[in-house]
Order: C-alpha cells, then structure tokens, then sequence
C-alpha cells in the first residue's frame, strides 16, 4: 500500500502551514513506500539545495522506518549505522524526515523538509504527517 495523492497534498499543505507560521520558506517532498517521490512543494525563496536534501530525507525515513534524526544518532562514529549516509546514493541523518504509518502500522510513505533550522524542518515534517491521522510506527529493535 502507498500514500495516496490526497494524502501526500494534504501533509504538504499542513507542513507549509507550519512553515509560514515559523517563517520560514522550505522545501516539502513526499514519497511513497518504495521511496519513489509522490508529491513536492517548494516555497517561494527556498534554498536550491534544500529540493534534494528534503527528498532524500524523506527517502532515507522510508528506507529505514525510523526518522531521519534517529538514524543521525545511530550513524556516529562508533555508532552502529556508522557511514550509513553514503548508502543508497546518499542519504540525510539529520531531523527533518518521518515516515508516513497507516493505522494498521504498515508504512505506506515518508515526508521529507528541509530549508531552516534541524528543529524547524522536524516540526514541519511532524506537522504534515499529524494532519493525516495515521498511525505509530511499530517497534523496531534499534529504536530507543
């Protein structure tokens, strides 16, 4: 299963919401369960760089179930996803990333933003997958 337009359009229209609340101009993409991009939204004045970056962090959330910003921690040096970044034709371990989860706990997308603050990016992201109503992801053994 996949997320569908309508939901990937209305995340994206909750997270801009949020974006402009926290006044900032950013990049929002959506991609569906195999990481292919649904939906993408760049605001007005958002950074260039910030298109790849948003849609690799909402690959990087699909790939791994988790959060972009977990995945940072668990990529440190030491850490057991180590170098985890240059998998995958690249990918973001910062916040910003969260994987879309069904009510069934099946995850079916992923949101990606990037354009301003780690933290702004998260709360943008959360606001988008919030709107939806779906579900918790389920446990996962490298989750804390």
């Amino acid at each position: 299963m996949h997320v569908t337009i309508d939901q990937a359009e209305k995340a994206i229209a909750a997270a801009r919401r949020k974006a402009v609340e926290l006044g900032t101009q950013m990049c929002i993409a959506v991609v569906d369960s195999g990481g292919v991009l649904k939906a993408f939204h760049r605001m007005d004045d958002a950074w260039v760089g910030s298109i790849d970056i948003s849609m690799k962090k909402a690959r990087t959330a699909v790939f791994f179930g988790m959060p972009t910003g977990e995945i940072g921690k668990l990529s440190q040096p030491g850490g057991p996803l180590y170098g985890i970044e240059h998998s995958n034709d690249g990918l973001i371990t910062f916040p910003g990333g969260l994987p879309i989860v069904d009510k069934e706990g099946v995850m079916i997308g992923a949101i990606g933003v990037s354009g301003s603050a780690v933290e702004n990016d998260h709360a943008v992201a959360l606001a988008g997958v919030a709107t939806l109503g779906v579900g918790e992801l389920p446990a996962h053994p490298w989750r804390t």
